[in-house]
């Protein structure tokens, strides 16, 4: 089982999870989505996914559980493959343009959004690397 190096378990899954499962929510997210975001993080610097437990407004940009506003059946937040990154120094589009650009150095990152202000990635089973607009 992969722990990030640079994220703690609440700032990947929602409250509700968190209070119930601790240290086990780990379980339920994907080691691939676990491994890429701390590439992303070691390479650009300070990123963003939750931050609800210092009082941000960010709850639902890890795992999605059903009672989720943003809930999907099929979307690869609900699978824990897929999270939604604010960086502190770079723009979403560079980092998705640096990562265009360099693919190998992310080889589980196989999916991004385009045209949104932060960078969802994901893990899901494609050909690498699959772009898509929300």
């Amino acid at each position: 089982m992969y722990k990030c190096v640079f994220f703690s378990i609440d700032e990947l899954v929602p409250p509700d999870v968190y209070q119930e499962r601790g240290e086990l929510a780990w379980e339920l997210l994907d080691d691939r989505a676990l491994e890429t975001l701390d590439q992303l993080r070691a390479k650009f610097g300070h990123c963003t996914v939750n931050n609800y437990k210092y009082g941000g407004p960010r709850e639902w940009s890890g795992l999605r559980t059903p009672d989720s506003p943003y809930y999907s059946k099929y979307s690869q937040h609900t699978y824990g493959k897929a999270f939604d990154c604010i960086f502190k120094e770079h723009e979403a589009q560079g980092v998705r343009n640096y990562i265009k650009a360099n693919p190998d150095e992310f080889p589980y990152l196989n999916s991004y959004e385009l045209d949104v202000s932060w960078l969802h990635f994901d893990t899901r089973n494609c050909k690498r690397i699959k772009t898509y607009k929300p």
